[in-house]
């Protein structure tokens, strides 16, 4: 079965309501449309109900029935933004807030918080930093995780029975890792912990796509071959993942030939049941890891999905603003499949 079949077959019957901060967008539209003709979710469209409903109009889509909710005239305004209020704890005054609602990505924030809508998808006209920051600041990271990461899944058709599925992360959100420090010096989180707890999410994210993972920790070293740059940094979180998730296969640090080819894998990390199987791959730095999904996309023939947001309380994802009808669409199902 195709990955998004698989997809709405597990959101069937659920009735996720997820919010669109970009409600006027054509591209919006079309994907909202298609959902609302499928019965597989409720699109929350934010923007001006005049303008949204003319706007489907030309694009000769049918929003009947759809929520469209405009922050301008939004009835629970004032209860929305004393929770904002009671949420910034004294970082934004009231005005702040009410100011800031104004706009399409803090408002659908809110109506996630708020239990309006059950996920959020945006980034259409916005950046990823205008999509993230309202989330970190509102929805902010669930219990037990200390930062925002994102993946990327990558599928390609070898043919009949051949679909092949990988994960690539942190491809888009953390430069890099180091440790953080208290006030006085004190290290609270090491760069060790950070990188561990992407390896993990990632593995989450990889299982919600029908992926058995088996996480390669990466660098330009296998098993110590190679020393400086981020070789300390993978084989340190490796030992960090393994103590956050005993049960997952992970391993490193190792080089991409040693995480995907048996022969080499085997050879360089003899015994290791990750080397030459791997299927989650995690990069020590977004240069690498940005550059390695495009490689897979661009030159592999993948097709790539996401930035998919891991480690938030609620399901917020992100959009390319050169997406189109299809890749919302598609990402609004990705969205609303996390839990």
């Amino acid at each position: 079965m195709d990955i998004f079949e698989e997809l709405k077959a597990s959101l069937a019957g659920k009735n996720r309501k997820i919010v669109f901060t970009e409600g006027h967008d054509p591209r919006i539209m079309k994907a909202a449309g298609r959902l609302i003709e499928e019965g597989i979710l409720e699109p929350v469209l934010v923007g001006n109900v005049d303008v949204v409903r003319a706007n489907a109009a030309a694009c000769g889509v049918d929003l009947k029935n759809t929520l469209i909710l405009d922050p301008e005239t939004y009835p629970r305004m004032d209860e929305m933004v004393a929770r904002m209020v009671e949420l910034r704890k004294g970082k934004m005054t009231e005005e702040e807030c009410r100011a800031a609602l104004k706009k399409g990505n803090y408002f659908g924030t809110m109506l996630v918080k708020m239990g309006v809508a059950y996920c959020l998808l945006g980034g259409a006209t916005y950046s990823t930093a205008d999509t993230v920051r309202p989330a970190l600041q509102l929805i902010k990271t669930r219990k037990g995780a200390h930062l925002v990461s994102s993946a990327f899944i990558l599928m390609r058709d070898f043919g009949p029975e051949n679909l092949r599925r990988i994960c690539m992360g942190d491809c888009a959100i953390n430069l890099s890792y180091e440790d953080s420090v208290d006030k006085e010096g004190n290290v609270t989180l090491t760069a060790a912990q950070k990188l561990a707890e992407v390896a993990v999410e990632s593995a989450r994210t990889a299982k919600l796509f029908g992926i058995d993972p088996k996480v390669a920790l990466l660098s330009f070293s296998t098993k110590g071959s190679g020393k400086g740059g981020t070789v300390n940094l993978s084989r340190e979180a490796t030992a960090c993942a393994r103590e956050l998730a005993p049960d997952l296969a992970i391993d490193g640090e190792m080089q991409f030939d040693a995480a995907v080819s048996p022969e080499v894998g085997q050879l360089k990390f003899p015994g290791s049941s990750v080397a030459g199987y791997a299927n989650t791959f995690i990069f020590p730095l977004i240069e690498a890891g940005n550059i390695g999904y495009k490689i897979a996309q661009r030159l592999g023939g993948y097709e790539a999905y996401g930035p998919i947001l891991q480690g938030l309380n609620a399901p917020i994802n992100d959009l390319s603003r050169g997406c189109n009808a299809e890749e919302v669409y598609k990402m609004a199902l990705i969205t609303a499949a996390q839990e």
